[in-house]
């Protein structure tokens, strides 16, 4: 009897203990994961195919210059950026982040300008016939500008009003009379040699000089002799 009760018991499934029942839900939710993983990656590899496609045909159009991908994730916009540096092309992104941010990829014989980076930053179309228009505008302001400069007589104006200050001194008239003859030579900026108050020549202020030394040794010799004798 105690045989036979052994042998019913043994044939028994054992109860499934809280361990089995944990990692069989570890397992499934592993599997999920798994499959969910894979269905990103075959979705990324899906996207890059089409990437490199579209980058493909851009490259072999010789009228196209840029072209414009609409916005994306960042996950994605990376795809776009390896896929056109490995082509050899020039690539921007633009707008805000997770709002409206994508990517313009250029050929690099296209390369954008500085203006043309500005205005896709700041949300605007490029216009290259009204880029170039407005270009010139500013030329023709700056040739205005400097021919204008050119134009402008330039006048030396005295360091002091000389009229009123010879007018304190000598009164209207001579006041006036005393400032032309003092205001400064405009063209050259110094007094002109007819203006100077001495007009002797270099020969003439030489032989006044000689003049004067010889009067004054007569003079001196005369006096000499006038305290001798006295």
């Amino acid at each position: 009897m105690s045989d036979l009760l052994g042998s019913i018991l043994s044939s028994m499934e054992k109860p499934p203990s809280g361990n089995s029942e944990r990692n069989k839900l570890l397992q499934k939710q592993k599997k999920i994961l798994e499959k969910q993983q894979a269905a990103q990656r075959a979705k990324l590899t899906s996207f890059r195919e089409k990437i490199e496609k579209t980058i493909n045909d851009f490259i072999q159009d010789p009228l196209k210059q840029n072209y414009k991908f609409s916005p994306t994730d960042k996950v994605y916009r990376n795809i776009i950026h390896d896929v056109a540096d490995i082509a050899g092309l020039c690539t921007y992104a633009f707008g805000e982040d997770e709002v409206d941010r994508y990517v313009m990829v250029f050929k690099k014989e296209y390369a954008p300008s500085e203006e043309e980076l500005k205005a896709y930053r700041n949300g605007e179309e490029w216009d290259p016939i009204k880029a170039k228009e407005a270009a010139l505008q500013r030329e023709k302001r700056k040739l205005e500008e400097v021919e204008e400069s050119n134009k402008k007589d330039f006048e030396v104006e005295p360091a002091c009003n000389y009229a009123s200050k010879y007018e304190k001194l000598l009164g209207r008239d001579a006041g006036i009379a005393a400032a032309k003859i003092a205001t400064p030579n405009k063209q050259f900026g110094f007094v002109p040699s007819e203006q100077k108050k001495d007009q002797r020549s270099i020969e003439q202020t030489l032989d006044d000089i000689q003049a004067k030394k010889k009067l004054k040794k007569a003079h001196d010799a005369v006096q000499s002799v006038s305290e001798t004798s006295s």
